[in-house]
């Protein structure tokens, strides 16, 4: 599935007067085939733009790796196995999972483990990390062995494009990005706000002044619904979230590991927008996929991560104790990573399982 992309607009760096939705604008950011981000740009690490889970601490990808080894062992033994990372970075998660899987021999044995990436810039860094283990790198999902299949992501759906619709005096207006002699600035156009809610069967705009939609994201979201649907699985997804039934402007830009203006350094600062779980619920309730969530924070004390620091830190020196203890404090603290990124679990009705969940 190479289409929940936006398609090619090339010229969107090289014109000088246009005016276009926010989501094109974002998509064209972001992964214009020559200026977009993250088609030429290295963002991960110190030396980067940002720092994801995976890179602070190995514990949390064990922890991924100790779900997926659970919900197998709970519904599908028997049988041959999909693990697709959905948008993998620099690949250290998967390097972990598998390292971590190889020592379950039986598990390892069943899976078929799979990248799903967009970025050729990335996917070579990728390939050079994960040289020495069976990793296949897709951009069509439809392609997938027929198999049940567990896809996962950590920061995968914060970059996908999103529109934005603002509600003046009871008049609905769709926020756009307009250029002019090489500046961005924001501007509005009037929209139909009930074609909107057509568009996704879902009336959205009651009670609501401010309203963050990602299309691409239940495009993506649809699919991955349709493929274990047919073939059995799940979707595991780690984001930044929140819970509030009303919208509000998540977007932000980042480089440096600092903030930065959106319509500034376009093509060189990361893009994101905070994932809306209230309005995904209902979404995935309209196609018949269930979501349960949990803080990051939660959900890997209840998978056990501190357990596992204390027996890694067992026969280290007190500074090797204090590091890992350290990185994992960034992942679960509340006023770190632990409370501001949500772990959402999307089943179907016969698959319910509370591991991380409870």
């Amino acid at each position: 599935m190479q289409d929940y992309y936006y398609g090619n607009s090339k010229k969107m760096f090289e014109k000088e007067n246009y005016k276009i939705p926010l989501d094109k604008f974002i998509n064209n950011a972001l992964y214009h085939p020559k200026n977009g981000y993250y088609m030429q740009k290295f963002p991960f690490g110190k030396k980067g733009d940002f720092i994801t889970a995976p890179n602070i601490s190995n514990i949390f990808s064990e922890m991924i790796f100790l779900w997926l080894i659970s919900y197998w062992q709970k519904f599908h033994t028997k049988r041959n196995i999909n693990i697709v990372e959905l948008g993998a970075g620099n690949g250290e998660m998967m390097f972990q999972i598998i390292n971590s899987a190889k020592k379950f021999t039986k598990f390892y044995n069943k899976c078929n483990f799979s990248i799903y990436e967009k970025s050729n810039k990335l996917i070579k860094s990728q390939k050079e990390k994960l040289k020495k283990h069976k990793v296949t790198w897709i951009k069509n999902l439809d392609k997938l062995k027929n198999n049940p299949t567990i896809f996962f992501g950590n920061e995968f759906l914060d970059a996908l494009p999103i529109k934005q619709f603002i509600n003046y005096d009871n008049i609905w207006y769709e926020r756009c990005i307009e250029k002019k002699g090489g500046v961005y600035n924001f501007t509005k156009i009037r929209c139909d706000i009930k074609k909107i809610e057509k568009k996704i069967n879902l009336k959205i705009s009651k009670k609501q002044k401010f309203l963050e939609i990602s299309f691409e994201e239940f495009k993506i979201i649809q699919k991955l619904n349709n493929i274990i649907t047919k073939k059995g699985g799940c979707i595991l997804l780690i984001d930044y979230a929140y819970t509030n039934k009303k919208m509000f402007d998540t977007l932000q830009a980042v480089k440096n590991h600092r903030k930065v203006n959106v319509l500034e350094e376009v093509g060189s600062s990361d893009i994101s927008h905070m994932i809306n779980i209230n309005f995904l619920k209902k979404y995935s309730n309209k196609i018949n996929l269930k979501v349960d969530h949990n803080t990051q924070r939660e959900f890997l004390l209840n998978l056990g991560i501190m357990n596992r620091a204390e027996i890694l830190a067992a026969k280290t020196s007190f500074l090797e104790k204090a590091n890992i203890f350290y990185r994992v404090n960034r992942l679960i603290d509340k006023k770190q990573m632990g409370e501001l990124f949500k772990v959402m679990y999307f089943y179907k009705k016969n698959q319910k399982f509370k591991l991380g969940f409870k």
